[in-house]
């Protein structure tokens, strides 16, 4: 791969992103490693009439691009990918920089499945096509189309910049769509980088447009963008909390969303679980990058016969990838930090113990600059306590025995939440039929819950959201059904 011809650094002030060009309005905002809790970049901060100036320039750049051959808009879509792959150490030391995740989940996994989501997307592009159903009356024929819809505004986090950007972005513009996307302010340099791959890639301009603005102007820039007409599809990826907000904005403008929310997800060992898979498991989807995914393992209900021999593998497991002269994992900001500790006091104020880690106020991570957090495993846990109920989305989980499968369905069931779920056993034939009772998006059997790749369709139910990126399904979030009939 011998692309590159990009930036071998960030930009001063990272820009801006409308019709084509890289602007830097008067209004910035400083964003915060949290490997140093210092400045790493100063970042573009739009007004609501910035935003309304992305819209136009998508919505005008529409026309052209709805109608832009399916095989010139792969080829720009796989040139982009090429481009990203040309970069991708840059492009996981920008991640790693601005959101603190470590090398492994950075270079080796979210960079590299956006690479692949965006390869997978672009071969579909020439496979959208409609139907020739046979009506009713004698003498008359029909069509019906699949159709891009217009404007789509992406609304993305910061924990997994390159995939969230790829699914809101190159799905809309693979259908035929223009896009605007409104990067998170905690990673608005790895969605500046993803633009420009896409520009470099020969996207035309107006096609994708980025936008980023400081936290506190977020409610008045986002609805300004939802409100315009030539917005036809809103996707939000994100908090519950947040998520509602914008599903209400969303409905009282009429709008059409898709919904990728919080998870807080359980894994379940069953009694004839091998314990070797289960436990590796159950650590990696809960402390992979710093648990800081949707998809996480936050819950582990484990068979009380198999209780203690499965606790003491996992406290050994734990205990041997513990490297003294390494730093703890980093979460994402003080806040993120100062909301676990919150939690982890309550759950031991009421009855709940460490198995592995340390009380808050007692771990050595102020030896480390930036914000860590040490991996924290709790036993005795109760289906009260706010820490079984809330998403963690830190390197934190939690141990509760059960004495059947059907008491482990149903604590699994009992979450507000429904996004992913995994289940270790030694009978396919039980897993599969545990796995229809389970009311999660997607169940994974003996593997981790966290599970994400091109062919699978991806998203939740309950408050986990709706609809599903991915595959021909995320596909088709981005098209509209148009049915013509003639008379012969």
């Amino acid at each position: 791969m011998t692309i590159q011809n990009g930036p071998s650094s960030a930009p001063a002030v990272i820009p801006l992103v409308i019709n084509g060009k890289e602007e830097i309005p008067d209004s910035t905002f400083d964003v915060i490693s949290p490997y140093t809790n210092e400045r790493c970049w100063t970042t573009a901060s739009a007004s609501p009439q910035d935003a309304i100036r992305a819209v136009e320039a998508a919505d005008a750049a529409f026309p052209a691009w709805s109608q832009t051959k399916p095989t010139v808009r792969r080829d720009i879509l796989l040139k982009a990918a090429d481009i990203l792959e040309s970069r991708l150490e840059q492009n996981a030391e920008f991640m790693r920089t601005e959101m603190g995740a470590d090398v492994g989940a950075s270079q080796f996994f979210i960079v590299p499945l956006g690479i692949r989501m965006l390869r997978d997307i672009a071969g579909r592009i020439t496979s959208i096509c409609g139907s020739v159903p046979v009506v009713e009356e004698e003498g008359q024929s029909a069509i019906v189309y699949k159709e891009p819809m217009g404007v789509i505004l992406g609304l993305v986090p910061w924990n997994a910049p390159y995939v969230f950007g790829v699914r809101s972005a190159a799905c809309a513009l693979a259908a035929g769509n223009t896009a605007i996307l409104k990067s998170s302010e905690l990673s608005p340099c790895s969605y500046w980088a993803l633009t420009r791959a896409f520009e470099d890639a020969g996207l035309p301009a107006g096609c994708l447009n980025l936008v980023s603005c400081r936290p506190q102007d977020a409610p008045e820039v986002v609805n300004a963008m939802i409100e315009h007409p030539a917005v036809r599809k809103i996707n939000f990826t994100g908090s519950t909390a947040v998520g509602r907000k914008i599903a209400q904005s969303c409905g009282q403008n009429l709008k059409p969303c898709l919904m990728e929310l919080g998870g807080k997800n359980s894994s379940i060992v069953c009694a004839d679980a091998n314990i070797d898979t289960a436990v590796k498991g159950v650590l990696a989807g809960a402390y992979l990058n710093s648990g800081q995914i949707c998809m996480a393992t936050d819950r582990i209900l484990v068979h009380s016969s198999i209780a203690p021999t499965f606790m003491e593998a996992l406290k050994t497991a734990l205990n041997s990838n513990l490297d003294p002269s390494s730093p703890p994992p980093t979460l994402v900001n003080v806040a993120s930090k100062a909301r676990i500790n919150r939690l982890v006091t309550d759950a031991l104020a009421n009855g709940a113990h460490l198995v592995h880690g340390t009380a808050p106020g007692t771990d050595e991570a102020p030896r480390h600059p930036g914000v860590r957090l040490a991996p924290l495993l709790l036993g005795g846990v109760t289906e009260e306590m706010s820490m079984w109920q809330e998403e963690a989305f830190a390197s934190l989980a939690a141990c509760m025995v059960v004495d059947s499968d059907e008491e482990a369905i149903r604590i699994a069931n009992s979450s507000g939440y429904g996004l992913s779920s995994a289940i270790f056993t030694g009978d396919l034939r039980r897993g599969l039929a545990m796995a229809k009772k389970i009311q999660t998006g997607a169940v994974h059997i003996n593997s981790m819950t966290i599970h994400d790749e091109p062919v699978l369709p991806h998203g939740g139910v309950k408050n986990s959201g709706w609809g599903r990126f991915n595959t021909a399904q995320g596909l088709d979030e981005f098209l509209v059904t148009k049915s013509v009939t003639w008379m012969d």
